[in-house]
């Protein structure tokens, strides 16, 4: 491959990744998802807590947002009959499945496991083992208003999409 072409490769690739509608409609409902937690952890617990903005867990759930988003825009893009749509959904569906189910029922046993540390007598050797990380999974409310940002976000990702072409 000679330098024009490689070049050429190279700039196709790049622009190709800027405007890859799915791409960026995934990217930004996470963006969005986390940023809004931010201020549903304020409202709950009337603290800022800017560890939201890269933390999981919370409300909304930024893994369903991203990949509800993703479903969404690949459904504009490519049909919603196609076998690419279909696996976007397949995967939605695990991600949310998931993250309600196994990640939610681990930061529960991990608030039940950090309790029984807490009350260890101090000469145990486990009394002063770091703490595990309690907040994993997400709550049913919580994948829900995150599949509709993503729906939302893929909705908007497709007007815009139209009407800059």
């Amino acid at each position: 491959m000679d330098a024009t072409s490689a070049s050429s490769s190279s700039s196709s690739l790049s622009s190709s990744i800027f405007t890859n509608y799915p791409l960026i409609s995934a990217l930004a409902a996470f963006a969005m998802a986390q940023f809004i937690k931010v201020f549903t952890s304020w409202y709950k617990e009337r603290r800022w807590d800017l560890k939201q903005l890269v933390g999981s867990g919370g409300m909304p759930s930024s893994h369903s947002a991203t990949v509800t988003a993703l479903a969404a825009a690949v459904g504009f893009q490519e049909g919603f009959g196609g076998s690419v749509f279909a696996t976007a959904l397949v995967l939605a569906c695990v991600v949310m499945y998931d993250a309600t189910g196994v990640r939610l029922h681990a930061g529960r046993q991990a608030e039940v496991l950090n309790q029984i540390v807490y009350e260890l007598p101090a000469e145990h050797p486990l009394a002063e083992s770091r703490p595990l990380r309690e907040l994993l999974g997400h709550t049913p409310p919580q994948v829900i208003a995150g599949c509709l940002l993503g729906i939302v976000t893929g909705v908007i990702g497709h007007l815009i999409n139209l009407f800059t072409r």
